[in-house]
């Protein structure tokens, strides 16, 4: 397996506040049985974002394919296009988001150098389960490529399901850089500390990038990261309890309203809701109407289609523009006001009335 490491250029050396390299190596031991060396295996950068593409622009050179599952979280393909790749998207299949093993293994290419993997997954809060891991896994080793994981919503699982770091199966630690960050587990989105865990010639390669582009992450909330994740596993278990029940209490106000939602989120805090059938509006549309009537926000899901868009799903239903993502990492008093402002609308202005779509 080539890849050019950023080349041609001095290594420099990051700031790196002491002790954060060693507790992360600790976690991940702990966590999934992985050993990695806190010297050499681990880059500290702003946020899982300048991780994610620094570990992009370490491996990959123009015209490489990188397999991204659809849909996805929106800087991913932005950051393969600069480097000069080829995203190349994999559907997911709704409802549930399941992977099809046949249209995975059609994707890859002679020029195939990468595959991305978030799970818990963004937007639909989908868990990779341990049989897709394998076949992802067994892809990678076959084809000879690397897998670059978003992990930052690891700590945020529903009704006993558990996350699993594809770095964990056999063969896997070598070709796999992992990306997370402390804003999800510790809501501190602004603070702006990610890592990167990679094999060392790869994480040498993403401190010298990473040096060139912001110089440190900053050393105050590294230092603050440090206490974070010292913290016990009570801590991670009262976020898990919270954040199911938030997940429930929206659920169940959006069904209310009318809208779909046939899969429940096993991961990350959003719910991924269809649009009814028999409503005529496009996400957008939708989205547009609460904003206006009901001072509730969602993000339009087609934001995060980039194939397929026009893929039939039952009857003249294209799914591209069928799908809200709403959050609900939000106050237990923001979440009551946005129910009592949906009922409301719905009261007022029968939206989502499945009887009456035309209304929506």
């Amino acid at each position: 397996m080539s890849t050019h490491l950023f080349d041609g250029l001095p290594l420099r050396v990051g700031r790196h506040v002491q002790g954060i390299c060693d507790r992360l190596a600790k976690i991940v031991k702990g966590t999934h049985g992985l050993e990695v060396d806190p010297l050499t295996d681990i880059a500290i950068c702003c946020g899982q974002t300048e991780a994610f593409a620094a570990a992009i622009f370490s491996i990959i050179d123009p015209g490489d394919e990188v397999i991204l599952f659809d849909p996805s979280y929106e800087t991913y393909g932005a950051s393969i296009s600069i480097a000069g790749g080829v995203p190349v998207f994999v559907a997911l299949d709704p409802p549930y988001w399941t992977l099809d093993d046949g249209k995975f293994l059609k994707s890859f290419t002679s020029r195939t150098k990468a595959v991305v993997l978030n799970s818990p997954h963004n937007p639909t809060g989908k868990v990779f389960s341990k049989d897709e891991l394998e076949v992802i896994a067994t892809a990678c080793c076959t084809n000879d490529c690397m897998v670059i994981t978003d992990e930052v919503y690891e700590h945020i699982t529903y009704d006993k399901t558990k996350h699993i770091s594809l770095a964990s199966l056999q063969g896997m630690q070598e070709r796999t850089i992992i990306t997370s960050s402390l804003s999800k587990t510790f809501s501190v989105t602004g603070w702006r500390i990610g890592w990167a865990i990679a094999p060392p010639a790869i994480a040498s390669a993403i401190k010298n990038i990473h040096i060139r582009i912001t110089d440190s992450a900053p050393a105050p909330f590294q230092e603050a990261a440090l206490t974070a994740l010292e913290s016990q596993p009570q801590y991670f278990e009262s976020l898990r309890q919270d954040y199911e029940l938030r997940r429930d209490f929206l659920a169940r106000i959006l069904a209310e309203v009318g809208l779909r939602i046939r899969f429940k989120a096993q991961g990350s805090f959003f719910i991924f809701v269809e649009i009814p059938e028999e409503c005529l509006l496009s996400d957008v549309d939708c989205v547009k109407k609460l904003i206006e009537e009901a001072g509730v926000v969602g993000v339009p899901g087609c934001g995060f289609f980039h194939s397929n868009k026009q893929v039939e799903v039952g009857a003249d239903n294209f799914y591209g523009n069928r799908y809200i993502r709403f959050a609900f990492c939000k106050s237990d008093d923001t979440l009551a006001a946005a129910a009592q402002n949906l009922r409301e609308f719905v009261n007022r202005a029968g939206a989502f009335d499945r009887s009456e779509g035309v209304k929506c």
